[in-house]
């Protein structure tokens, strides 16, 4: 290849990795395999290493091409990175306002008010448009250098556009807040319990322990993402408004909230407040409050700081979902793999509208590490609005009668051998007949994500399993109206309708049976690799290490989790016995006269009607497919309530637009 193919090559490779980087990390809808990925990854990095240019900076090859460090380096910031003070109240976001006309000597002052995301501040150089480091907030005047974990975050620019907007500066540093979305980090939580890992408290936490990892290639599978909010030293460029900062951060490439207001009185911005509050729960990513700043950048300059606030931004908070309780006493609960897990009883206390009387305590080491004893007064918190966690100790209250808590050497469920698994966190009970497992591997395959068996839930699995007439997920097709009838609150009606649930699952599709199995380390999507790679149980039953490992989604560790489970002997039985009640999972295969057979759809905007998930659920039923970017061979976009590029692109290749009420008509709805 001659150095002009060369250069093109690179070139194409470049846009062709950085368009799958972002299908992966930012859409979660992967187009290629990893082997196939990593082919176009080691081509990239082969002719860039003959024939090197001066974008080589800004390639794909960069984001995920450092080795691990030993240890983060500190950093000055060129400027200092300020906190906000707080209000959490109307009353002190008017006395804010107040004292700002006060100190400026005016009547009237334009806001810009901002979602505030509940992530990591960062702050990132660009010289003359190419993104050499940035490094987390830290105390404001030093922060640790980060820069090769920032590049793995596909929506952060390595290279600043020329937009319509101002010339791109010699210098500029650009302050950010790095996050990740509710959903990605459900799903990360879930990986990370399939696998055996504890799950992250919250998105927060998530997203700065994976920016702050030692090895940029475990940052790089991490679901994170950026918004840009602001600028410090900026050599080589002008402006006079905030607004005109964040309107020049997007024409330079960079996500900027689409939630961001200018607001022409403080009433507009207590408005703004309420309407953020109010719609906070439907956001995609979580958010603690919003943040007023002065719009005039020569009045910011003028009002100054005080102490390390600035005088011209505010940060009003939402009401807080932290409350202080007691412990009473601490569990241990015992999982589907076995894994141990203290539980924290309390006294029970309101918190964000919700009773919580339990706490998962995670592992021992978390026990540790904050120092919580039984009788301790804690403060808790929802995580993410949601899942109950504790906070710290309240050790100023401590009278000297707490007592610490120890993991027990024996199985709570069944008092066999515990043992903690080197590089896990977690302590587990060996006995794969330990009550406890076998109830939680019962509730997983009559989960929704499993089989979805209506009526089955946590009471009735642990009443049918405690009677003896169920040890296993097998056994419930067993089941007989006479028996669920000598259970507590099984009546005429309620017995027939388990029966029939658990009959209409007697031909489940394929690879979500193989995920109901409870097979450690295939979660859904694995699940449905393997449905689709081996088409049958019996296939995938009989498969050896080498036909799983020709997968390329399938690693050695999967491989031997398939083999070992289809040749214990007890789960062999178990097979058997789903074989005897006729149970035969079937491959989910779309008509080929579906009504939607061959057409592709993107959605962008809000539904009114439904949400995206289920619109795509119903698309795929019709034997269509959804995707997350328009392409030429994108069959029709969906439009709703504020759409996005996707439709601008639509139109420029002139792909047919639905909006959602033809959407409707078209699946007949």
């Amino acid at each position: 290849m001659d150095k002009n193919a060369a250069c093109k090559r690179i070139t194409d490779l470049r846009n062709i990795i950085e368009y799958h980087n972002k299908r992966y990390y930012q859409q979660d809808a992967p187009e290629i395999s990893d082997a196939e990925y990593d082919r176009l990854m080691r081509e990239l990095q082969e002719l860039e290493n003959v024939y090197p240019d001066d974008d080589l900076a800004t390639s794909p090859t960069q984001r995920v091409g450092a080795a691990p460090l030993a240890k983060f380096v500190s950093v000055a910031h060129p400027s200092a990175m300020f906190s906000l003070a707080n209000a959490f109240s109307p009353e002190e976001i008017i006395d804010f306002d107040s004292r700002i006309k006060r100190l400026a000597g005016v009547d009237k002052i334009s806001y810009v008010a901002e979602p505030k995301i509940d992530g990591l501040a960062v702050n990132l150089i660009y010289e003359n448009g190419i993104f050499p480091r940035g490094a987390t907030r830290g105390d404001g005047v030093t922060g640790e250098d980060v820069t090769q974990n920032l590049k793995t975050i596909s929506s952060l620019p390595l290279k600043m556009q020329i937009g319509g907007g101002k010339a791109i500066p010699s210098f500029i540093e650009i302050r950010g807040e790095v996050y990740i979305e509710s959903e990605p980090f459900q799903k990360l939580n879930r990986r990370r319990i399939e696998e055996g890992e504890e799950p992250f408290a919250n998105p927060r936490n998530a997203a700065a322990g994976s920016l702050r990892q030692l090895d940029p290639k475990i940052t790089a599978r991490r679901p994170l993402n950026i918004f840009l909010y602001g600028i410090g030293e900026a050599q080589g460029v002008n402006f006079s408004t905030h607004q005109e900062v964040l309107q020049s951060l997007k024409s330079w490439g960079f996500p900027v909230n689409n939630l961001i207001e200018e607001a022409n009185s403080i009433q507009d911005c207590i408005k703004y407040f309420d309407h953020i509050g109010a719609i906070r729960k439907n956001l995609p990513y979580e958010i603690d409050g919003i943040v007023l700043k002065v719009n005039d950048l020569k009045l910011q300059e003028t009002l100054g700081n005080v102490s390390r606030n600035p005088r011209w931004a505010l940060a009003c908070k939402f009401p807080a979902t932290q409350e202080t309780t007691v412990i009473k006493d601490i569990i241990v609960q015992v999982g589907r793999t076995g894994a141990l897990t203290p539980v924290a009883i309390m006294q029970p206390v309101n918190v964000g509208g919700v009773v919580v009387s339990r706490a998962t305590l995670h592992n021992e080491d978390e026990i540790t590490k904050k120092d919580i004893r039984i009788g301790d007064t804690v403060v808790i918190q929802r995580a993410g609005d949601v899942i109950p966690e504790v906070v710290k100790v309240v050790t100023s209250k401590r009278t000297g009668a707490e007592k610490e808590f120890h993991i027990p050497h024996r199985c709570p469920e069944c008092g066999s051998e515990i043992v903690r698994p080197e590089g896990e966190v977690a302590r587990r009970c060996i006995n794969l007949a330990c009550p406890a497992q076998l109830k939680e591997h019962i509730r997983h395959f009559a989960s929704r994500g499993g089989l979805d068996i209506e009526g089955l839930g946590e009471k009735v699995s642990s009443q049918l399993f405690d009677a003896g007439l169920i040890q296993d997920p097998s056994d419930l097709y067993f089941l007989t109206k006479e028996q669920l009838l000598k259970l507590d609150h099984h009546g005429d009606t309620s017995a027939p309708k388990l029966i029939e649930s658990i009959g209409r699952a007697k031909n489940p599709p394929l690879d979500k049976f193989i995920f109901a199995l409870g097979i450690r380390n295939i979660g859904e999507y694995i699940a449905k690799v393997l449905a689709s790679q081996f088409g049958s149980l019996d296939n995938l039953m009989a498969a050896s290490v080498e036909e799983l490992t020709a997968i390329n989604e399938i690693g050695p560790e999967i491989a031997q989790s398939i083999l070992q489970f289809f040749h214990e002997p007890k789960n062999k039985a178990v097979m058997e016995k789903f074989s005897k009640a006729q149970v035969e999972p079937l491959k989910k295969v779309a008509a080929t006269n579906a009504l939607l057979q061959g057409k592709s759809f993107v959605f962008t905007g809000t539904l009114a009607n439904m949400p995206r998930n289920t619109a795509k659920e119903i698309v795929e039923s019709l034997g269509g497919s959804v995707h997350s970017s328009t392409t030429a061979k994108t069959t029709y976009v969906v439009a709703g309530s504020e759409p996005g590029s996707k439709l601008d692109k639509a139109r420029s290749l002139g792909i047919t637009i639905l909006t959602e009420n033809q959407f409707l008509r078209l699946i007949g709805r």
